[in-house]
């Protein structure tokens, strides 16, 4: 098994969406991003000349790999962070990848009152959701949904979902609204904290740079 570059500074960065914002964050801090742009499938992506390598993951288990200390830095949404427990340092917010974690139903329909039974939320953030619900007093019943959560309303397998919503086209689409607000959501930059006190030099020129 291929063991990671101790020369170099690893990033572990979300597949998909936020990846074209993320690439132009990081050329505005003026960080290379010439290997982690470049088409290829490789999933590590090693930048040489700039003494970087990118780790391509999804976006779940960035964190554990900046845990662990197979990347030295990490780019995840605070949704992640707020769904399980890591040990790690979040030190910069990037303002990228904005959206919200919501509650969200069908409309005029209250959140509490279901009789004797618990309101029944689908959703694929349980914790989330179950720490906010009970911040509230409403006994809650968690059904985990991995995609496509909208439908629970729609079909009575669930009262309520509680999801991310960036511009809530697909609410709409399918006739639900925004119930209620938990919390704003944005992408961020996490560290290794051992790895953030041994190679401070090499890694806080890039935390500043991205805090500019």
């Amino acid at each position: 098994m291929r063991k990671r570059n101790r020369d170099s500074i690893v990033i572990a960065v979300p597949k998909g969406r936020v990846l074209e914002q993320l690439g132009a964050r990081f050329e505005k801090a003026g960080i290379p991003t010439g290997a982690l742009t470049a088409k290829s499938r490789k999933l590590v992506r090693e930048g040489k000349a700039a003494g970087l390598s990118f780790l391509l993951l999804k976006a779940d288990d960035v964190p554990t790999y900046v845990e662990y200390g197979a990347a030295d830095l990490g780019v995840v949404g605070r949704d992640v962070l707020m769904e399980r427990d890591y040990d790690v340092f979040a030190p910069v917010d990037l303002d990228i990848g904005r959206c919200r974690m919501m509650v969200c139903g069908l409309p005029n329909e209250p959140i509490t009152g279901r009789g004797e039974r618990p309101v029944r939320v689908a959703t694929k953030f349980p914790h989330i959701a179950e720490q906010y619900f009970r911040s509230r007093g409403i006994p809650v019943e968690m059904i985990f949904c991995q995609g496509s959560v909208e439908l629970a309303p729609l079909t009575g397998l669930a009262d309520v979902i509680v999801d991310l919503v960036e511009t809530g086209e697909t609410l709409r689409q399918n006739g639900l609204v925004e119930l209620e607000h938990i919390a704003d959501i944005s992408s961020v930059v996490i560290a290794n904290r051992v790895g953030l006190k041994l190679r401070r030099e090499a890694i806080e020129p890039i935390l500043d740079a991205l805090r500019g």
